[in-house]
């Protein structure tokens, strides 16, 4: 009786133990799974930015994430897995020549995976990390680039996939100049001043258009105006060159020489306009039209010395298909972001001056056929009007004109579209 009642007592012991450590268990898993999903972070944004020949996807994140960025064939497509991390909304890829759609599929648990369909063959060129700064969040970059088919096939497969456990994102990303790495392989930033150009117009032998009342000279309005400008710009903390400082004549072709030399984000070439109809006045905005664009592409294509084209660029080895797409596509992009910038500029003019009608207006001047920077044309009003002269020739004015044109630059380089390439 003795024997049988601790049997008993014993067989009900270790199932009350059995159940507390079934119970536990559950806990356990229930605690584990909720952490697990506690620690998932997201991904909040998507933007992709292009660039010549090539294109910067930027994921917009609230924490670091491992990740693994490769290629696959048939059909080509960009493949980016991205570990423990939601993705709140559908992604979108903007208007670019490399991508041509995205989609967002789910791995196991909190994983996920980006599927890029690529347009033409690329390469991952670069893929990194990047810790919050100022008002931007974590970002993770992968720049992919134009290539040939044989260089594509090459790179095709997990094998050569960058990732966050491997060596391969220092290797390729610490040959950048925009980034550099410590001790412990951590990439950070180290900012790159914007550069500007500003091409104070005529000068020299060449005065450009003289005021109708004051006989006031284009090429010393313009270059008041560029001095002015320049100050105020650095003053925002941008690099900035003029084609002159001082009353000399430049040929046109040598100030889009001296924008490449400079490797310029930016051209703006300032002009005072001039009309037989003494009462038109307005300020007025130029880029290049898409036909003289589409007319210099060829002509570019067709130079045998193809190293100074696109910023020093050796397009020798290259085959001519190659040439063709990447002279094409730096064209585009320029002309683009010119109008984009044309944009920023009318909006902030209008907020203060007179606007001739059609503000952003299209031509073949010479002075924008830089390929790979995005230049504009600013006409400041007309000398050829009395009162726009007379304005012009002031220096609050030019002043007026300079705080316009410095906010349109801020407002630019901040667009998503153009902040995803630096």
């Amino acid at each position: 009786m003795c024997d049988d009642s601790k049997t008993y007592n014993g067989f009900m012991m270790s199932g009350f133990i059995r159940k507390i450590l079934m119970l536990t268990a559950l806990v356990c898993f229930f605690v584990f799974t909720a952490v697990s999903q506690v620690c998932a972070g997201n991904i909040t944004n998507m933007r992709i930015g292009q660039q010549v020949g090539s294109v910067r996807i930027v994921f917009e994140a609230d924490k670091a994430f491992d990740y693994k960025a490769f290629l696959l064939n048939d059909p080509k497509r960009l493949v980016v897995d991205i570990f423990n991390m939601d993705i709140k909304k559908t992604l979108q890829s903007d208007d670019n020549n490399l991508i041509a759609n995205t989609r967002v599929g789910k791995l196991d648990g909190n994983n996920k995976r980006v599927v890029f369909d690529l347009k033409k063959p690329a390469i991952i060129k670069k893929a990194f990390m990047l810790k919050p700064q100022s008002n931007m969040k974590w970002r993770f970059v992968v720049d992919v680039m134009l290539c040939s088919e044989r260089d594509y096939k090459a790179k095709v497969g997990a094998k050569h996939a960058l990732s966050s456990n491997s060596d391969n994102e220092t290797k390729i990303a610490s040959t950048s100049s925009d980034w550099f790495f410590d001790t412990k392989s951590d990439i950070k930033s180290k900012p790159r001043k914007k550069i500007i150009v500003l091409d104070p117009g005529h000068g020299g032998k060449d005065p450009g258009a003289i005021g109708a009342y004051g006989k006031t000279y284009e090429k010393n309005i313009t270059l008041a105006m560029g001095k002015e400008l320049k100050a105020m710009l650095e003053k925002k903390g941008y690099t900035v060159y003029l084609t002159r400082s001082t009353d000399v004549f430049i040929p046109l072709r040598q100030r889009v020489k001296i924008a490449q030399k400079y490797k310029a984000d930016l051209f703006m070439s300032i002009h005072a306009d001039s009309a037989l109809n003494r009462n038109a006045k307005g300020l007025s905005v130029y880029t290049l039209s898409e036909k003289a664009s589409d007319k210099e592409a060829a002509a570019l294509a067709e130079r045998e010395n193809k190293v100074d084209i696109i910023g020093g660029v050796d397009f020798s080895e290259n085959s001519k298909e190659i040439n063709d797409i990447l002279i094409s596509l730096s064209q585009t992009d320029s002309r683009n972001k010119s109008s984009k910038f044309a944009t920023y500029i009318v909006n902030e003019m209008k907020k203060s001056v007179k606007l001739l009608n059609d503000t952003h207006r299209f031509a073949g001047f010479a002075v924008l056929k830089a390929p790979d920077i995005p230049s504009a044309l600013l006409e400041m009003g007309y000398l050829s009007n009395k009162s726009e002269e007379s304005l012009l020739k002031q220096s609050s004015y030019r002043k007026k004109l300079a705080t316009s044109v410095t906010q349109a630059i801020d407002k630019y380089f901040n667009d998503p579209e153009i902040a995803a390439l630096y």
